[in-house]
């Protein structure tokens, strides 16, 4: 007989117009890593939020069943108490704090009635060094990169004296180096007794590291097989319900005439106007081009963005801007880009892309109230046309334009940022990681979106971490490093490879 750490039965559990989980049967061996993939809203994070106590008894149907013993947690608290800590995407550090102060957070080592700073110093570096993260204790969350800051947040639930450990999109926004180290650390936890959940839309991840896998859809249990029995293209299937033969839509563009063109871009960093934030960046964009910004974290991509759309506090010393071949003023605030057609979408759609607690009609219109007001009156007939246009065209799953925001899984909450940039009617869109942590279904259908504006002659300048993203949907490929340009690609004239382009964003010249 199998030995089930952990049995999930017919789990049901409703919103308001919505039936996130339809009767899901869910079991995990004892010591394995087993991962649950699924698209956006399949009810991958709900199912997880069940078992960790964030939705508690009562407020779903079905049973839970950890070690044998059925289960009915009423919070977290009781859920870590039976060994189970879950690790969001969105990780939940207080970056003010040190480490130590992190870790023991809610658990303080106590003595005599006040904290054990000793104590915890020294129960804090045992943790540290199971994760293989050399850091001092006292060090403060907000100058470590986010691949340290996860290995914190596994070292926080190791602490718990933890038995199942749900990592939900951990390497979403790693690099590829500190994504390796990462997968390399959960096998050693597996060796160690730990089961592992691990909810990914990285693929290539999951055949890597798991044991089983099991697949949701629309809310069901869809199937549940040894990592042996599935390829890609068959979790593929299992996921979105079809046979997708392409990852990446087939599409070609004739760009026209420039229409964006920045020379010599340099921004100083405020401490030390010797150093650049961006050093001479040089780059054009054509009419109907889809143009690839590629480099490691840290290599200026989104400052060079953010200093474009005017929403980057440390202003450009130096350089021209062109738009349309006229030279004009740089950008002073996002305002003026939005009006003058340059429209970015941040690569946190949470916090600077949407207002989580407001409905959709109120944020995909937020950007372009000037369009649908007169004498600052919103006309609500309009909006209401304008946002039911886009949603439909979009194919956002909301049973309303007035559903919150915050209700909507990650995949759609992207696509409602693009409607809301559409609004704006752009002539240039910048795209920041546009598909991070959605699934591959929404991630085509962005991919035929962007083919689709390209080919109306929109430009579309993408940042995105992904190589082969950036390959397969790029015409020309920029590579930045330490704030330069550090090669640029024309993907029509030759196959460009991989590895090309991480020898110019590791500091090499094409």
């Amino acid at each position: 007989m199998e030995d089930y750490i952990l049995r999930m039965q017919n789990i049901t559990k409703e919103f308001p117009g919505v039936k996130a989980l339809d009767d899901v049967t869910f079991c995990v061996k004892r010591g394995e890593i087993h991962s649950l993939v699924g698209e956006n809203g399949a009810g991958k994070s709900t199912l997880m939020k069940v078992l960790s106590g964030v939705y508690p008894a009562g407020e779903y149907e079905g049973e839970m069943y950890v070690n044998g013993e059925l289960k009915s947690y009423s919070c977290i608290k009781d859920s870590e108490k039976a060994g189970i800590s879950i690790i969001y995407q969105e990780l939940g550090l207080v970056s003010t704090m040190t480490i130590c102060e992190n870790i023991f957070l809610g658990n303080e080592i106590t003595k005599h009635g006040a904290i054990d700073w000793d104590g915890e110093n020294e129960k804090c570096m045992e943790l540290l060094q199971k994760v293989k993260l050399k850091e001092n204790p006292g060090t403060v969350i907000e100058t470590l990169g986010t691949g340290k800051q996860q290995l914190i947040e596994i070292a926080k639930a190791l602490n718990k004296n933890v038995d199942i450990l749900i990592l939900d999109e951990p390497t979403s926004s790693l690099t590829e180096t500190d994504s390796k180290n990462l997968l390399e650390l959960l096998r050693q936890l597996k060796q160690s007794g730990i089961t592992c959940i691990y909810i990914s839309h990285k693929l290539n991840e999951v055949l890597d590291i798991s044991d089983t896998v099991t697949v949701l859809r629309d809310g069901k249990t869809i199937v549940t097989k040894p990592i042996q029995e599935v390829t890609e293209s068959a979790l593929i299937s299992y996921m979105v319900g079809r046979n997708m033969t392409e990852v990446y839509p087939d599409a070609k563009h004739t760009p026209k005439d420039v229409v964006l063109e920045v020379k010599n871009w340099t921004v100083p960093t405020k401490k030390d106007p010797e150093r650049y934030i961006l050093d001479h960046i040089n780059l054009h964009v054509r009419k109907g081009e889809i143009v690839g910004i590629a480099g490691l974290m840290g290599a200026g991509r989104t400052e060079f963005a953010m200093s474009l759309f005017g929403a980057l506090s440390e202003k450009p010393t130096e350089g021209e801007l062109y738009l349309n071949g006229q030279k004009r003023e740089r950008f002073k605030n996002p305002r003026e880009a939005i009006d003058t057609g340059v429209m970015y979408l941040s690569e946190d759609r949470k916090r600077y892309g949407l207002i989580l607690s407001s409905d959709l009609r109120t944020n995909i219109t937020l950007s372009s109230l000037n369009k649908i007001s007169k004498g600052g009156v919103i006309n609500l007939d309009q909006e209401t046309e304008k946002v039911t246009k886009g949603i439909r065209d979009l194919n956002v799953k909301t049973p309303s334009i007035l559903q919150l925001a915050k209700n909507l899984s990650g995949g759609n909450q992207q696509k409602v940022v693009i409607v809301k940039a559409l609004l704006t009617e752009p002539g240039v869109l910048i795209l920041d990681e546009p598909t991070r942590g959605i699934d591959v279904g929404s991630k085509y259908e962005i991919y035929q979106l962007m083919h689709q504006l390209a080919d109306q002659g929109i430009c579309i300048i993408m940042i995105s971490s992904e190589l082969p993203e950036v390959i397969h949907m790029s015409n020309r490929i920029y590579v930045m490093c330490e704030g330069r340009i550090t090669g640029e690609f024309d993907t029509s004239e030759v196959k460009i490879t991989q590895e090309e382009i991480l020898y110019c964003a590791a500091g090499g010249k094409d």
